[in-house]
């Protein structure tokens, strides 16, 4: 009687031994598990943290120059865009277009401000055009002149030299003067292309050559018998902008293709030189934010 007595002693003490033994395994095992589980886990948030940083952390400077056409519209994009990425610094210099796409071209700046389309022998140079606004070219007199409608024949004619008087056009009995931009103006390659003047004769040797927008605005805006063109930008009650054809000259109708003195606001760069802070400005360009300071300004949105 003894004798099973100890051994069921045995048997039980020996089942309760393994018990505990597999419990403390599957304890330890659910531990690893759990231990395993929260490293995996730490390490998917260190990996999450890093690409955020990357994404985020934009830093360093972007160098434009080009076109001045652009200049109010850009200007205030990079006030935005610097108050957003505040560790990017953006200059910009008003060279011309043609400055800027051949600075683009050397590698001299970040990205090349244009207010024409590229040339072949540009673009065949590896540069990239990344729109970001459309513009149209006023044709712009001193707010006393009687001419209220121009053609493009006749803008020809004027700016090769062929009318030299404000009475063939219809206006009073005076010397027309003729205000153009400077050899690398945006304004100026596009304006010509537009009115065919290569085809007239090219550019009059009398006509006044200036650098800027600006510079044509004041100066049509101080000489009653001047004629000039200038970017939408630069329309203000200090000059008098003319229908083309009979077309106002308004963004709408440039957009809908009526007003045929239009052209695109670009940027000029070779993609694969594009730092991240640069890319991240011209994708900046195309929001909604910043396609609001294109219309501000008398511009065409892309969109």
């Amino acid at each position: 009687m003894k004798l099973k007595k100890l051994l069921a002693f045995g048997l039980i003490a020996t089942m309760t031994l393994a018990f505990t033994a597999c419990g403390s395994k599957g304890n330890d095992t659910a531990a690893d598990e759990e231990t395993k589980t929260e490293e995996q886990g730490n390490t998917t948030e260190e990996a999450s943290e890093d690409t955020n940083s990357d994404s985020e952390g934009l830093s360093g400077t972007v160098v434009i120059t080009g076109s001045t056409s652009v200049e109010k519209i850009l200007l205030d994009m990079i006030d935005e865009f610097q108050a957003i990425n505040p560790d990017v610094k953006i200059n910009y210099t008003g060279t011309g277009s043609s400055a800027g796409i051949q600075d683009a071209i050397d590698g001299v700046n970040s990205l090349g401000a244009s207010s024409r389309e590229l040339k072949e022998e540009e673009t065949s140079q590896g540069l990239t055009a990344d729109a970001f606004a459309y513009d149209g070219i006023a044709v712009v007199v001193h707010p006393s002149n009687e001419i209220a409608d121009i053609s493009l024949e006749d803008l020809a004619k004027i700016y090769s030299g062929q009318i030299t008087n404000w009475k063939d056009l219809g206006g009073k009995d005076s010397e027309i003067v003729v205000v153009s931009r400077e050899g690398a103006s945006g304004t100026r390659g596009a304006f010509e292309e537009l009115i065919k003047l290569e085809d007239a004769g090219g550019l009059s040797e009398g006509a006044t050559v200036v650098e800027g927008n600006g510079n044509v605005q004041t100066g049509v805006a101080g000489n009653e018998n001047s004629i000039g063109y200038v970017s939408f930008s630069f329309i203000d009650e200090t000059v008098k902008a003319l229908t083309v054809g009979g077309v106002e000259a308004n963004a709408e109708n440039a957009k809908a293709g009526d007003y045929k003195l239009s052209r695109p606001f670009l940027f000029a760069y070779k993609a694969e030189s594009l730092t991240p802070e640069a890319k991240a400005f011209v994708e900046f360009t195309k929001t909604d934010d910043a396609q609001a300071y294109v219309e501000a300004h008398g511009g065409i949105k892309i969109n």
